[in-house]
C-alpha cells in the first residue's frame, strides 16, 4: 500500500475519532481530497472493519450519520499513528540535516 494511501487513513480515523458526525463533504475539505476519494476511503475503512456507519437524527427532519470507529479501528489507528510519527521524525531529521548543509554553504 502506498504512503499517501496509509496516511490518509490515519487522518481519517483521527477526523473521525474527534467528530463522529462529520458529514462526507466537511470530511473531504478537511483531508484535502475530492468527495469521490473520501466516499471510497470510508467504505474501504468499513469494509475493513476499522470504522461503522450507524444512521441519528441531527433536528427533526433531518437525518445524519455517525461514523464509529470499531475497536479493531482503534486498534489499527495505534499502529498507523506509530508508522505515522516514525516517518515524519525521519523526514525531519534529513530536512534537518539538508538545512544545515545548505546553510554551512553560503
Amino acid at each position: 500500500m502506498k504512503i499517501h494511501q496509509i496516511d490518509n487513513e490515519y487522518n481519517l480515523l483521527k477526523i473521525l475519532k474527534d467528530n463522529p458526525d462529520i458529514t462526507q463533504r466537511q470530511l473531504s475539505k478537511e483531508l484535502g481530497l475530492s468527495l469521490g476519494k473520501t466516499n471510497y476511503l470510508i467504505h474501504a475503512l468499513m469494509g475493513k472493519g476499522w470504522v461503522k456507519l450507524t444512521n441519528f437524527k441531527r433536528s427533526n427532519n433531518k437525518l445524519g450519520y455517525l461514523y464509529l470507529i470499531t475497536p479493531k479501528g482503534i486498534e489499527e489507528k495505534s499502529i498507523l499513528a506509530k508508522n505515522f510519527l516514525q516517518r515524519k521524525s525521519a523526514q525531519y531529521i534529513k530536512l534537518k540535516k539538508e538545512i544545515e548543509i545548505l546553510k554551512n554553504e553560503q
